[in-house]
């Protein structure tokens, strides 16, 4: 009876790793013995490039920093020394020490490389949607902490217009995040729907913008202005997502409303909101707008007090 087989739980992630690894080396040219058509070897030009960011390598530390064999370095260097590419220096303060600086030429060599493997990562970037280029920043981030057992460092959020889909999420975000925290019914998901569908089918380009806050490549928040008048702008569905905060992204998206009215040539703007939005409402405050007037009114399922605000611009 033949012996029972064992099986390897990570089976599959192994070979998801060495897929991978084949594709990653194909892809920046690692199996080639010259880096963009240049001459200079993959371990080489990454000698190349930490030689480019400052002076003062000292062989043992660059040998150790990129994980090489010295004597492999040792070689590396030598050919780069007697192309014109690298000088040995004197340490002033320890006679043995010959600190590692390129030369004019050494850095007019890197320059192609460089250059060449920024086209490089440009052209990945233009093949892929807007979405696509966050998702893989994300990704190799992600990957990167993972794999060297670091800290992922705090994402940074951007701020953006908006793109085509995106609407679609304002549309969503509201109604879900407004029936979770404050129970609203699906009439403001609706009210919601009908103000960015008319933003859409009227929009006015120079005078109306919608700002997206952007999170490791997705959607988190949004602020609309809107043309009231020819002298009013209307600030609307400001909104972060609960995953956001703490980057002071409803502060930002509010300035950059504010921005964007006042270099439009607005002299107001004018916003209503509910009395209950205690964190938006103290933004507003904090960014100089008033309030000019209040009402109770029963809308979304819930009794609630209605509140114009207003900024002069």
């Amino acid at each position: 009876m033949p012996p029972a087989q064992t099986i390897d739980p990570d089976a599959s992630a192994i070979a998801a790793i060495r897929r991978f690894n084949r594709f990653h080396t194909s892809w920046v040219g690692a199996l080639g013995g010259s880096l963009h058509g240049s001459g200079v070897a993959l371990t080489e030009a990454r000698v190349l490039y930490e030689l480019a960011q400052r002076d003062g390598w000292l062989a043992g530390e660059l040998a150790r920093d990129l994980c090489l064999d010295p004597a492999y370095l040792s070689r590396i260097l030598k050919r780069f020394s007697a192309m014109g590419w690298l000088e040995r220096e004197r340490s002033a303060r320890d006679a043995r020490a010959r600190p590692l600086r390129l030369t004019a030429q050494g850095r007019a060599a890197f320059a192609p490389l460089d250059a060449a493997s920024r086209d490089q990562a440009r052209a990945i970037l233009r093949r892929l949607p807007e979405s696509g280029r966050g998702a893989l920043v994300a990704a190799l981030e992600a990957a990167q902490a993972l794999l060297s057992g670091e800290g992922r460092a705090r994402a940074v959020p951007v701020i953006r217009e908006h793109r085509p889909g995106d609407i679609g999420w304002v549309i969503s975000a509201h109604g879900r995040l407004y029936a979770e925290e404050y129970g609203w019914d699906a009439s403001f998901e609706a009210l919601v729907a009908e103000i960015a569908a008319k933003f859409l089918r009227e929009f006015r380009p120079g005078r109306e913008r919608c700002f997206i806050a952007e999170l490791e490549g997705a959607p988190v928040g949004s602020a609309f202005v809107l043309r009231e008048g020819d002298e009013v702008a209307k600030l609307r569905l400001v909104l972060v997502e609960a995953r956001a905060q703490g980057f002071g992204l409803g502060k930002a998206l509010v300035r950059e409303a504010i921005g964007f009215a006042r270099a439009t040539g607005y002299r107001r703007m004018v916003l209503w909101t509910n009395d209950i939005l205690h964190a938006a409402r103290a933004i507003y405050l904090a960014e100089g707008f008033r309030l000019i007037a209040e009402e109770k009114h029963h809308s979304f399922g819930r009794d609630l007090v209605g509140q114009n605000w207003e900024l002069e611009l």
